[in-house]
């Protein structure tokens, strides 16, 4: 390998291209109208424009992609998240374009991509399920209040083609919920290219835990410890952390048992992370998704392990097989990651996107990690997610790691926008959250508490 193209933006291409760069393989980056002069595009060797700033003109094009690879001389191609990290006929057309694929392959991609078929594929591994339905295509919608019901209410409405929770909603009845299968399926199209959906039963007090996995291809995988990343506001990832707080070892075990069965039924190949629903009462645990491709969370997993998880990518897809570990390495300390939006959470948490006049970070130091595509005044445009920064932090202990995450949000400053700094501060302040209590509705529960504190908080700096 020596020239990669990132297909992506923003912080995950900049993370890609520090590990690639590291390793003395040259990079190249593609950007939108939007992304002229972003970071990401200053940090490589090169960079292509791909388009306009909608990102079905630009970051959801593979043909503009694989025509900047073949500009650009590339022999690689990273896709980092999101985009056309998950999607099957891109992977298979850089393959097809003599280029290589950083990531599991296209057969597998489709098998997983596809969350029904990923459902059965672990149920056959002896992988428990959360009960669900079949998928209803757009304009199909015949048979969906029996399903629903068959499911049993409330549902998630959930994308087939998709990840990540983009798009996800919940209905309590029978009332709203053809309306919300056409508001996910729309969003769905909009974020896959697919807007086909299925639904699932919601466990009411529920945990998120994942298990990330590295698979070799032949059957042989290993586990990288679990992320807890119950804390969520719609059903997007606000706090992340390893390992998760007060989950018994026998069922963290049990985990990372199915995981690896579940690599091992499909000769899974490269990293990936399989995500479990986990009762918060009985600890039952039951599969949702597994996604084939880095994910936004994986600094945690480095933290503890002090493993590069895009240094075992790059290896991989380079056939540098002697560099990768072959046992799963000991757990060290706790790891917090925070993300930061640029979004109102007094206003339902709507995005705020603007020009960051200030953006100062706080200082380099041990156990304190800040991934971000952006540099003070840098503007967020309305166009891609949201997230601005990810603050991470690692401590011998989970309080320890708690403790540096208060200072090094409180040191970090933003101006120009609204952020949800205050918020991820009075979280991690947050009585339940430092008993370890964590839950997939804890936002919504504590949220006017929380943004009460959020409002004192303001007033005292005020």
């Amino acid at each position: 390998m020596r020239k990669l193209l990132v297909a992506n933006r923003g912080e995950i291409a900049c993370r890609v291209m520090r590990t690639a760069q590291a390793n003395g393989v040259r990079t190249v980056a593609v950007f939108s109208e939007a992304d002229r002069n972003a970071m990401h595009v200053e940090m490589a060797d090169e960079a292509r424009l791909i388009g306009a700033a909608q990102a079905a003109q630009s970051y959801l094009d593979p043909a503009r992609i694989l025509e900047a690879a073949r500009e650009s001389g590339a022999d690689a191609v990273h896709p980092g998240y999101g985009f056309l990290s998950e999607n099957a006929g891109f992977a298979e057309a850089v393959i097809k374009a003599d280029l290589t694929w950083v990531g599991p392959s296209p057969e597998t991609i489709r098998l997983m991509g596809d969350k029904q078929t990923a459902r059965s594929t672990a149920a056959n591994a002896g992988v428990p399920v959360v009960p669900g339905s079949r998928r209803f295509a757009p304009g199909d919608l015949a048979g969906l209040a029996e399903a629903a019901s068959e499911v049993g209410f409330p549902v998630l409405i959930k994308a087939a083609a998709g990840g990540g929770g983009i798009g996800m909603r919940q209905a309590e009845g029978p009332d709203k919920l053809e309306e919300l299968v056409v508001a996910v399926q729309e969003a769905a199209q909009k974020s896959f290219g697919n807007g086909d959906i299925y639904l699932e039963r919601f466990l009411p007090k529920a945990r998120h835990v994942e298990i990330q996995v590295f698979g070799f291809g032949d059957g042989r995988a290993i586990h990288l410890h679990e992320r807890d990343c119950s804390l969520q506001r719609r059903f997007q990832k606000v706090i992340e952390e390893a390992p998760a707080p007060g989950l018994p070892e026998q069922v963290r075990a049990r985990m990372a048992e199915a995981a690896l069965a579940l690599c091992g039924s499909t000769r899974y190949s490269g990293l990936g992370t399989v995500e479990f629903i986990v009762d918060a009462a009985t600890f039952e645990f039951f599969f949702l998704e597994m996604n084939t491709r880095i994910q936004v969370e994986h600094p945690v997993t480095e933290m503890i392990t002090g493993i590069d998880l895009v240094g075992l990518q790059l290896a991989l897809a380079g056939g540098q097989t002697g560099e990768l570990p072959g046992e799963t390495p000991p757990r060290r300390g706790c790891a917090i990651e925070c993300r930061l939006y640029a979004e109102n959470p007094a206003k339902m948490f709507f995005p705020s996107p603007g020009r960051l006049t200030t953006f100062q970070l706080p200082a380099p130091r041990d156990g304190l990690r800040i991934d971000t595509g952006y540099r003070q005044g840098d503007t967020v445009t309305p166009f891609y997610d949201p997230m601005i920064a990810k603050i991470i932090v690692h401590g011998d202990t989970r309080e320890a790691a708690i403790a540096k995450a208060v200072v090094a949000l409180e040191e970090l400053s933003v101006d120009g926008i609204s952020t949800n700094r205050g918020f991820l501060l009075a979280c991690l302040r947050h009585e339940a959250f430092a008993e370890g209590a964590v839950h997939t509705k804890f936002i919504d529960t504590y949220k006017n508490e929380l943004l009460d504190a959020v409002r004192q908080a303001e007033a005292v700096a005020a």
